[in-house]
């Protein structure tokens, strides 16, 4: 839906350190977030890339997500695989990315603060600022343009991509301000990284630190198993009605959606399609309510 905001999760196939920081991998995340963002208009307000998956906080102000999504995953598969002189998926295939709607600004500000606390909590830095990947610094939104350089790897000179582009980070809807954003997040990172710390230490761990990241083999993965067969969150809301509502809507699209589907398929050509509706829109021009 045009408007929406949403944390934005994507895993690298077999939870392999694909991403590990480097100036390369660095450069073609940050060039190609930036392209996918000019070209579709998204908002972007938040990122985190960890070595084997990625975070982003967007506004997906004219219902682009998933073309937005496309240009940026294909092009970042393209381009690190080559790096790495690797041909196989890139990415996980068990669905796709993940995409979960905070619910009220407050959801939204937890979720930012998950996303840049993330280092943190997986027991690699003691600071998120201390990522040597890819990571928003909260003073860096609203107040600077990041200028990412179309890297010498992979991309011809000669093509038709620009030189440089910019990406301008944005403080998300629902606050007076960015800086009310920037203080607000700032505090909420903070807070959170304390509870990981104690928690890191409750679990006697230790900090992996910035030598041993930069030290991983991209084809490596963690040791430990990722669970499987959990619930895929759609939505995010701390306040429990406000889950319930956001719950019913998304269950109403789905019912309406199949039923419309239905008709459609057996020729109905008048059918109307609810709000939200992407694909068959795109690409069959369906009839659409709403904003869709």
């Amino acid at each position: 839906m045009p408007g929406t905001v949403y944390l934005i999760t994507r895993r690298c196939s077999e939870r392999r350190f694909f991403l590990r920081p480097s100036k390369i991998i660095n450069e073609i995340f940050l060039y190609v977030l930036a392209l996918a963002a000019r070209r579709h208009g998204v908002l972007v307000h938040v990122f985190c890339v960890l070595s084997n998956h990625a975070h982003l906080i967007v506004t997906d102000p004219e219902g682009r997500l998933p073309a937005f999504m496309q240009y940026l995953d294909s092009l970042v598969a393209r381009a690190v695989n080559a790096s790495l002189g690797r041909f196989e998926s890139f990415w996980a295939t068990d669905g796709s990315y993940s995409a979960v709607e905070p619910l009220d600004a407050e959801d939204v500000l937890a979720k930012a603060a998950y996303v840049l606390a993330n280092p943190v909590a997986a027991g690699l830095v003691r600071r998120g600022a201390e990522w040597p990947g890819l990571w928003t610094a909260p003073e860096q939104i609203g107040t600077i343009k990041l200028v990412a350089r179309r890297p010498s790897f992979f991309f011809d000179p000669k093509g038709y991509l620009p030189e440089t582009v910019e990406l301008e980070l944005s403080a998300p809807p629902g606050f007076a301000s960015a800086d009310e954003f920037r203080a607000s997040l700032s505090a909420a990172v903070q807070e959170l990284e304390k509870r990981h710390h104690q928690e890191i230490a409750t679990k006697g761990r230790r900090f992996v630190g910035v030598t041993r990241v930069l030290a991983q083999n991209p084809f490596a993965s963690p040791p430990a198993g990722e669970p499987r067969f959990e619930l895929k969150p759609r939505i995010a809301a701390r306040d429990k009605w406000k889950r319930i509502e956001g719950l019913l809507r998304l269950r109403s699209f789905l019912v309406e959606y199949r039923q419309a589907l239905v008709e459609w398929s057996s020729g109905v050509r008048t059918v109307v399609f609810p709000a939200g509706t992407y694909h068959l829109r795109l690409f069959h021009g369906v009839r659409c309510a709403g904003a869709a």
